[in-house]
């Protein structure tokens, strides 16, 4: 099949912050308030698309939201002017503040879970923005969302588009954090889901919130028209939960016929891989490596701590896979040593590591995956695309002279009651709207509106 992956990458928004507003993700919690650097955080992730774009690895960018986003303000009763809502909401209730501030929507692993034409029942490309139910600060951005992927996948002869799923517990769904694309040799997608609790089963009563709902997955499934015979649901462990994987892209990885997992990502991981392995092959893909890494070489915590498993796998145009890995992975002696094994053997379609300094966002919990939508597409669906997303140099260019012009060096949590960085904002997202040809919302005032519109 004549398809090839994409990259849509997040642009790290103006009011990328430390707000701690994560519960489940170690190190939002451990950087609560502390200062950010959102003007290096925009340059990094960059720094990340511009090597890959560089190797020859499809490339593309997503805007973020505008910021704040006042009509949740307003509806919690703040009035008067955006300057009085703003300093009224950091006295009396701070992380309401920061949650309308919230740039967490650079991690667009969670935007949406997407479908390719050649998976899907009516052939076209399917999308449903995540409607992550789970964190308040993240709940907030569907609708920005879905008009931003409504836009540029605009072309209905080769795209579908769905609402989110119904807001609460029984269809939380955090996107494509949770969902792994597995290709077969010949083109054919095999689908894993994994979630964390099944909201009509028993509740495990987690320290952590376990976020996937196994109803919401399935949902997915439905409506994206997938085979029910290239399927797989898989549960996450309620000990990894605990750990910190708080999706399941911090405990595992996959591309292509290549798996990467921890030996504790799955309540029953010998179970998971025997399906995977016996549900590609009778797709037709042959065999599907799956490598784990038991917790007794690299722990839980290491893992989460270095983020492995969120590490991108990418095709080489010349052949074989590259790994992205965060550069706290180079600074773990047992985590660089599994990674030497992977390119060591053989087997693994891995041959070459590159480590990218993402600092400022894995701070928040966030590595080179979280900050990636990935994106299967014919050579007619990516010309049918709308704007200028799609990465060149001259792009690249403009990019980082618009972050340089637009953004702040530093931000601490006091400076979200600057109105200055209200019309800050609305001028970078107006400037940013004519770089990449879209219609960016610059208006955060109006009333508001659940679901995508």
């Amino acid at each position: 099949m004549n398809v090839a992956a994409i990259n849509f990458d997040g642009l790290v928004g103006p009011t990328h912050h430390y707000g701690g507003l994560s519960a489940g993700n170690i190190a939002s919690g451990q950087h609560r308030w502390e200062m950010s650097h959102p003007r290096q955080a925009a340059l990094q992730g960059l720094a990340k698309m511009r090597y890959l774009a560089e190797r020859g690895i499809p490339q593309a960018v997503l805007p973020p939201p505008p910021r704040p986003v006042f009509a949740v303000l307003r509806a919690a009763g703040f009035t008067g002017s955006e300057e009085e809502v703003v300093r009224d909401a950091w006295k009396e209730a701070p992380g309401l503040l920061s949650a309308c501030y919230s740039a967490s929507a650079m991690w667009t692993a969670n935007a949406a879970t997407v479908t390719p034409g050649c998976d899907s029942g009516d052939g076209r490309t399917h999308i449903t923005p995540a409607n992550l139910a789970s964190m308040f600060h993240r709940s907030i951005e569907p609708p920005a969302t879905g008009r931003v992927l409504r836009q540029i996948f605009g072309d209905e002869r080769f795209f579908a588009h769905h609402d989110p799923l119904p807001p609460g517990r029984v269809f939380s769904d955090e996107g494509a954090a949770n969902h792994t694309r597995f290709a077969t040799e010949s083109g054919v997608g095999v689908h894993l889901f994994v979630y964390g609790f099944e909201p009509f089963g028993p509740d495990p009563r987690l320290k952590f919130p376990a976020r996937q709902s196994l109803e919401a997955s399935r949902a997915i499934a439905r409506l994206h028209g997938l085979p029910s015979e290239r399927v797989i649901f898989a549960q996450q462990a309620p000990e990894a939960i605990e750990a910190g994987v708080f999706h399941n892209d911090v405990a595992s990885v996959g591309n292509e016929n290549l798996f990467l997992y921890h030996g504790k990502a799955f309540t029953d991981s010998s179970a998971v891989i025997w399906k995977l392995e016996e549900t590609f092959r009778a797709a037709g893909g042959g065999h599907l490596v799956a490598c784990e890494v038991p917790n007794d070489r690299v722990s839980l915590e290491e893992a989460v701590r270095t983020y492995l498993f969120n590490s991108q796998v990418l095709r080489l145009p010349g052949g074989g896979m590259l790994l992205l890995a965060p550069e706290e992975c180079r600074q773990s002696d047992v985590v660089e040593k599994v990674i030497q094994e992977w390119i060591d053997d053989s087997e693994n379609p891995i041959v070459e590591v590159a480590y990218v300094n993402l600092r400022e966002s894995m701070r928040n919990g966030g590595g080179p995956a979280c900050l990636r939508l990935r994106i299967v597409h014919s050579p007619e669906e990516r010309k049918s695309l709308r704007g200028r997303v799609i990465w060149t140099p001259e792009l690249d260019e403009e990019l980082q002279t618009w972050v340089r012009r637009n953004y702040r060096q530093d931000l601490t949590p006091p400076d979200l009651a600057d109105p200055a960085l209200i019309e800050e904002n609305r001028q970078a997202m107006a400037e940013l709207g004519s770089i990449l040809e879209l219609e960016l919302e610059a208006d955060t005032s109006g009333r508001w509106e659940g679901g995508a519109k």
